[in-house]
């Protein structure tokens, strides 16, 4: 989620359907929406025919290759029933997993939603397609730090902003005092058993190294080491390295600390008042999350439209209500509750914004290390 030191907003929209609900109603239904989408996962989601409104000579189709609970409950039955589009969705479960499923070529997908440096990553690997700006014109509801000297790609020619947030600790009140250090899921046996990682090399490399007091961004071969040595001392003391499920098994009691991205602990906070959410004093993960088009796109008309659909206001209001990230979309973030814009684990406060740090493409060779590390981790 990645350059991530803005405040923003997001994406999604409303037929009508869930316009209404309280954010507490709807996020109420989050295990319901969580089933669907995993059915979603084995068989794609399809709507059926209607007429289209749109540009193209191309089939009434879209195969968008997504996060688990990222979109909202009706946004693609709503984009269906606006443009008589069918969309086929598939799920990954980290940015590795997303970055080597298209390494070797398209297998199909028309709208990708990369974080940051993966954006960067996949531009020097030609495997993202130009955007046609012309057609994506709900690109001005963004707000402008989202809009301007975006390091990872400059002017936007291959990526808009869907969501930003933080990574921080999902915890379980009741059990745990509050984790104002990364050191108790790093570096302690104090709740051996009873801690989730997420499976994302890169990502838990850098929190693990800010916690030692190195940049989120090192490239240092000691200091990476010196991490790894840490995670693998603290491997016996973790019950599991979850694909980004952590909220699900805070939810469950299955563990009661989890690193996790903000957003999906927001969700289960809805759920659960024991449930809660900090950034450590060491400072977080500050990113972004981008909808892109990749390389030999079957359908890249409809691509266009569909990524233009979610940047309008309503759409966008309607997903972030739904998710709970905080949307980049500016139009959509008027549109808002107070609970929402003021919530201080979806839009940290200032003085926590200063402690994250947004993560930087270091290069093939640094992220081969960090990935042999983390492999080496996982083995131990």
């Amino acid at each position: 989620m990645q350059n991530r030191k803005t405040p923003g907003s997001s994406r999604r929209k409303s037929a009508g359907k869930s316009h209404g609900k309280s954010p507490g109603q709807i996020l109420r239904d989050e295990i319901t929406r969580r089933r669907f989408m995993s059915g979603a996962a084995a068989v794609g989601l399809t709507f059926g025919a209607a007429p289209r409104l749109g540009w193209a000579q191309e089939e009434k189709e879209l195969n968008f290759y997504n996060w688990d609970t990222y979109i909202g409950d009706t946004t693609l039955e709503d984009f269906h029933e606006a443009t008589g589009i069918e969309v086929s969705m598939s799920l990954y479960a980290d940015n590795d997993e997303l970055f080597a499923r298209l390494r070797e070529g398209n297998p199909g997908f028309d709208v990708i939603v990369p974080s940051d440096t993966y954006v960067e990553r996949m531009i020097l690997a030609d495997m993202l397609m130009p955007l046609d700006h012309s057609k994506i014109p709900n690109y001005e509801n963004i707000a402008a730090p989202f809009r301007n000297n975006v390091e990872f790609d400059p002017g936007r020619e291959h990526s808009m902003p869907y969501m930003w947030g933080t990574m921080g600790i999902g915890f379980r009140k009741s059990r745990t005092a509050s984790p104002d250090s990364w050191k108790v899921v790093f570096d302690s046996d104090k709740y051996s058993g009873r801690i989730a990682w997420i499976s994302e090399a890169v990502s838990m490399m850098g929190q693990a190294a800010m916690y030692r007091g190195y940049s989120y961004n090192t490239k240092d071969p000691d200091e990476i080491k010196a991490v790894e040595e840490m995670l693998i001392a603290q491997k016996p003391h973790v019950k599991v390295i979850a694909p980004d499920t952590g909220q699900d098994l805070l939810l469950s009691g299955e563990v009661d600390l989890a690193v996790e991205w903000s957003g999906d602990i927001v969700q289960v906070m809805a759920e659960d008042d024991d449930l809660s959410y900090i950034v450590p004093k060491e400072g977080g993960l500050l990113w972004e999350d981008c909808l892109c088009i990749p390389k030999d796109a079957p359908h890249p008309n409809n691509a266009h439209e569909f990524i233009n659909f979610l940047l309008d206001a309503e759409v966008g209001a309607e997903i972030a209500e739904t998710i709970r990230y905080a949307t980049p979309n500016e139009a959509a973030r008027e549109l808002m509750p107070e609970d929402y814009k003021n919530h201080p684990a979806i839009f940290p406060p200032e003085e926590v914004l200063e402690e994250c740090e947004s993560a930087l493409y270091r290069g093939e060779e640094v992220t081969r290390m960090l990935e042999q590390s983390w492999t080496r981790i996982l083995s131990a």
